[in-house]
């Protein structure tokens, strides 16, 4: 192990260390996840954007709704506020698919119970700082992250890129909704998050700037059971995918809509509004989901592990994921052929109609 990544390890063994209790949420307790056979259960996360936006539209798809209600399924979505959160839900007849992140992603494959159908954003999440515009410069300073998440691991990348040790910071578990105000009041030097929290924290003060970015990867994975025993039904809902992404790159209308819905959903989850404006999201949205060519298709990329395959490592050193787990197994889930199944067939799967809840 080189010099980078042995300070990298030895940083993210205390992350976990400091974090490791359960994330009990008493949201989470109100959900009724008792295993059922049928039904589709959905994580989503409407803190994030412009997965939360994706997740909105799905669970307001009637198409998708009636589509389940043929093959004997009804269709419900759960809000998480990380994507840990979903992965400890996913199988088992308790959530039969989630919008996660690529580090949950990888975590929920070495499980053996997941697939990956598609992509729903390509972006990077950032290290955001009031100090001068260097990560050096958060030396001895309080940080915030969320645990397992990729943007955790943009942290341990952007200390570990300037010669920190876990010794020179205090990392701060904190939700990703709080980290801006928190920011902005002083009480941490410097955040690391996916959208839209960066975006909210620079538009609060000039002082704020972000000092690292890492490359992230938001997906819609299935259960594997699920799809073995629902084939269709998982198909319909890798359809409802398509047409989310579609009705929102029809119109900044359609945009607008989703990021309202996912505010309110956010706005449930977490008992506040969301410091994001509207406009806000739809940038967001359209610059890490709807101006990316290809998406939902998985790239080349991912499939060979190009960018994922240093987060299963650490993944690995963490004790998170079995070292008996290799690049070739995590691909394969990747490979999975289902959205290619789906695009084939857009009038069997109406990817082009769109009726949502309003």
């Amino acid at each position: 192990m080189n010099r980078i990544s042995s300070r990298l390890c030895a940083l993210a063994l205390m992350c976990f260390a400091t974090t490791a209790a359960s994330h009990g949420d008493p949201v989470y307790d109100g959900y009724d996840l008792a295993p059922r056979e049928p039904g589709v259960d959905v994580g989503v996360q409407p803190l994030g954007y412009p997965t939360g936006l994706v997740g909105a539209a799905i669970g307001r798809d009637r198409i998708l709704r009636r589509a389940l209600k043929t093959l004997g399924h009804d269709l419900r979505t759960f809000a998480f506020r990380r994507g840990p959160d979903i992965v400890e839900r996913l199988g088992g007849q308790r959530l039969e698919a989630g919008l996660i992140g690529d580090m949950p992603t990888i975590t929920a494959i070495a499980g053996g119970d997941a697939l990956v159908a598609g992509v729903v954003k390509l972006s990077s999440s950032s290290i955001v700082s009031r100090e001068t515009g260097l990560v050096e410069s958060l030396r001895g300073r309080r940080i915030a992250y969320v645990e397992g998440s990729s943007a955790h691991h943009t942290l341990l990348e952007g200390l570990s890129s300037a010669g920190l040790s876990e010794s020179d910071v205090s990392l701060v578990p904190m939700g990703v909704s709080d980290m801006p105000a928190a920011l902005h009041a002083g009480d941490i030097s410097a955040f690391a998050a996916w959208e839209p929290a960066p975006t909210i924290a620079l538009s609060q003060s000039a002082d704020h700037r972000i000092v690292f970015r890492g490359r992230s990867t938001d997906y819609l994975v299935l259960s594997r059971e699920f799809e073995s025993a629902h084939p269709q039904a998982a198909r319909e809902l890798i359809a409802a995918l398509v047409r989310a992404i579609r009705w929102m790159q029809l119109s900044r209308a359609n945009v607008e809509a989703a990021a309202r819905w996912t505010m309110a959903d956010g706005a449930k989850l977490t008992g506040h509004p969301t410091d994001a404006s509207v406009a806000q999201a739809v940038h967001i949205t359209h610059a890490e989901l709807l101006n990316v060519p290809a998406v939902p298709i998985i790239p080349a990329s991912a499939r060979g592990m190009l960018g994922l395959g240093g987060k299963l490592s650490l993944l690995q050193r963490l004790q998170k994921v079995s070292k008996t787990i290799n690049n070739d197994q995590i691909e394969r889930a990747f490979a999975f052929s289902g959205l290619h199944e789906v695009l084939s067939d857009p009038a069997r799967y109406r990817l082009n109609n769109f009726d949502y809840d309003r």
